[in-house]
């Protein structure tokens, strides 16, 4: 079952189109990146899924419920994790989601343990200091448990990792990994790396447009590879091998780069190797990966 649905969505500011005919899901117990450029319409189609601002056109769902504008009805649904989250900062961690849960009528009898729970799953159980003392990791985990106090169907999370150490980002997205047994992710980051790491399904915006959409797996199989690199030992066979395969030009590198060839050009390359004893140190093909992706979308 999807738990977000975006159907031909549609917004304008003016004669500026920041988002236009977009359309995608999202399943239960994923984790979707949602990636583009800044300007390419990601806190645009945030706030249309939050109904705080009003479609031109199209229909979005979540939970099987159609979002309308000034009306909150589907947030019940939802848990958000601004980029830079706000707290009160004289409390501690479990006082705040006491509060939290009290604000937003969670009967007192499973408040306590629903906070004790969270926090264990962020790691924040143990901690009685105060949050004014948290370091941005540590407030990014409580506004995760913060924004999964309701128990929603889906967590959108603003750049979550944007401004963390590689530290701190390892802590988030493995969190964010656990969440998905509890809600499905929605994850708008621009770090390609944290993408590929956790998320079973992207969307491309740009220009407010959809560019692509797919899993990962659908990004490895998108083009039979990029080409191969082959890395020798000696600068005499590299250039000999760049002769045969890419005709005679300068190369002072031990490593040759075949762009645009297949596997099966791979394979010849391997027979030619053999066939004239030489040893590289490695030969390999090289992936299609989001970071390829994502500058090829964007035309650069």
């Amino acid at each position: 079952m999807d738990v977000l649905t975006l159907s031909h969505v549609s917004r304008s500011f003016g004669r500026h189109q920041a988002v236009k005919d977009l359309s995608f899901s999202v399943p239960e117990h994923s984790v979707y990146g949602f990636i583009g450029p800044n300007g390419a319409g990601k806190t645009t189609t945030m706030k249309l899924i939050l109904g705080l601002l009003k479609m031109d056109g199209g229909e979005i769902t979540v939970h099987g419920q159609t979002v309308r504008y000034g009306q909150n009805n589907t947030n019940q649904y939802i848990g958000y994790l601004p980029d830079v989250p706000e707290f009160y900062g004289f409390l501690t961690p479990l006082e705040y989601l006491r509060l939290c849960g009290e604000v937003t009528g969670i009967p007192k009898r499973e408040l306590t343990s629903r906070s004790e729970e969270l926090l264990e799953l962020v790691g924040l159980k143990n901690s009685n200091k105060r949050i004014q003392g948290f370091s941005r990791g540590m407030k990014q985990r409580l506004g995760i448990a913060q924004a999964l106090l309701n128990r929603p169907k889906l967590l959108i999370c603003d750049e979550p990792t944007s401004a963390l150490d590689p530290a701190g980002r390892k802590e988030i997205l493995e969190i964010l990994q656990s969440v998905r047994k509890y809600a499905a992710v929605l994850f708008s980051t621009h770090i390609l790396t944290d993408v590929e790491r956790i998320c079973d399904e992207i969307a491309f915006l740009h220009k407010g447009t959809l560019a692509f959409r797919g899993t990962m797996e659908d990004i490895r199989t998108l083009r039979n590879g990029r080409g191969f690199q082959a890395e020798f030992h000696r600068k005499e066979d590299a250039e000999k091998f760049s002769d045969a395969f890419l005709g005679k030009q300068e190369n002072d590198s031990l490593l040759v780069t075949c762009e645009g060839k297949t596997q099966e050009d791979m394979l010849r390359a391997m027979a030619y190797l053999a066939e004239n004893q030489i040893s590289p140190r490695r030969i390999e093909m090289l992936e299609t990966t989001l970071e390829h992706l994502f500058m090829e979308v964007i035309g650069r």
